[in-house]
């Protein structure tokens, strides 16, 4: 008798936390991505399985900017990726719920749909859907565990009628990570940076400054006149990166054992890899310092200076990282290009603002 009011009791309290949410209307809204966002980016690469919709990005939204995400109920993704810094949080490396620094500087999220050959420095994560769920369960970045994420979800006030109207699910148990994560994943799919003064410029709409042009002409060796500053190669038109990774010379390694962040290798496990880092875009540069994977350089003054030197000899670094003889002229001007590739224009689009402010 009393195992079966305990059964009978354990039933009605699961049956009072399910959420039927099939009288919730499901009719999404398809996301239509502004065109001037992405005329000079190109096609926006968006997965068959995972099409933007209104009630997606809004449930994406809310999730990345709520602290439910980590185990102590105080930080986000925003936490890392603050937007008016072009998603990164401004530290050369960030630190977790626990107060521990990461190993690697945040990167930024603009354009970040546009990142087809993996994203992290180190590219673990192919697709935008597969990086929103390591996060949270990284003991250094958000320390919790997804099965408890979950059940927040479920029983939250209301998300499980968000994911209703987002994904059509018909009760709060058929809340999963991975739809979370597909939620995130439209979110982020959003962030969209292409309309710089640089871009301007282009179409013959206002003017880059002597030191600018300097610099274009240095970072796109496009002056025979000039030292090449060997730039574009790995950060080239029109997302100014590669999409590939590159041993920059950033770490001083005589042999493969001496890297003290191996980077690439970390996913390929080959010799080759060791001390490749992703090279990030340089949209909107000026607004991610510091800068490398390791934060260590304040300035892009800094970077320029590292380049110029040729770096550190390393047994994989890229032989288009060599001593370059820039006048310094040149160095100045290319800073005051790479400054031409901001357009904060993103933050305009009220899906990617803090629901919650």
């Amino acid at each position: 008798m009393i195992r079966v009011f305990l059964f009978v009791g354990i039933s009605i309290f699961l049956s009072s936390c399910k959420k039927d949410l099939i009288d919730i209307p499901y009719n999404p809204t398809p996301y239509e991505v502004n065109a001037e966002e992405t005329e000079n980016l190109g096609i926006l690469p968006i997965p068959k399985t995972n099409e933007l919709t209104e009630e997606g990005i809004r449930l994406g939204q809310h999730i990345f900017f709520d602290p439910v995400l980590s185990s102590t109920g105080t930080m986000s993704c925003s936490s890392c990726h603050l937007p008016e810094l072009a998603f990164t949080d401004g530290k050369a490396l960030s630190v977790g719920v626990q107060g521990e620094q990461t190993s690697r500087s945040s990167m930024t999220l603009v354009n970040a749909a546009y990142y087809t050959q993996g994203l992290f420095w180190d590219g673990r994560s192919e697709k935008l859907e597969d990086q929103a769920l390591l996060p949270v369960e990284d003991d250094i970045e958000l320390d919790h565990s997804w099965e408890e994420v979950v059940e927040d979800l479920k029983s939250h006030p209301e998300y499980p009628t968000m994911f209703r109207k987002a994904f059509g699910i018909e009760d709060s148990e058929e809340i999963t990570k991975e739809l979370t994560a597909r939620a995130l994943g439209q979110f982020q799919r959003i962030i969209l940076s292409g309309n710089s003064k640089y871009d301007r410029w282009k179409k013959d709409i206002g003017v880059l400054t002597d030191e600018e042009l300097l610099g274009f002409e240095t970072f796109f060796d496009v002056n025979p006149l000039l030292k090449d500053g060997e730039c574009g190669h790995c950060h080239n038109e029109p997302l100014f990166t590669s999409n590939q990774y590159f041993d920059n010379g950033l770490q001083e390694a005589n042999t493969i054992d001496d890297y003290g962040d191996i980077g690439r290798a970390v996913v390929t496990n080959k010799e080759s890899d060791y001390g490749k880092m992703r090279a990030p875009s340089l949209r909107n540069i000026a607004l991610t310092a510091p800068y490398m994977h390791d934060g260590r350089f304040e300035t892009l003054e800094e970077v320029v200076e590292h380049y110029n030197s040729g770096g550190h000899p390393t047994p994989n670094r890229d032989p288009l990282v060599h001593e370059l003889n820039l006048t310094e002229d040149q160095k100045v001007g290319l800073v005051a290009f790479m400054k031409t590739l901001t357009d904060t224009s993103y933050l305009e689009n009220p899906f990617l603002e803090n629901p919650f402010e």
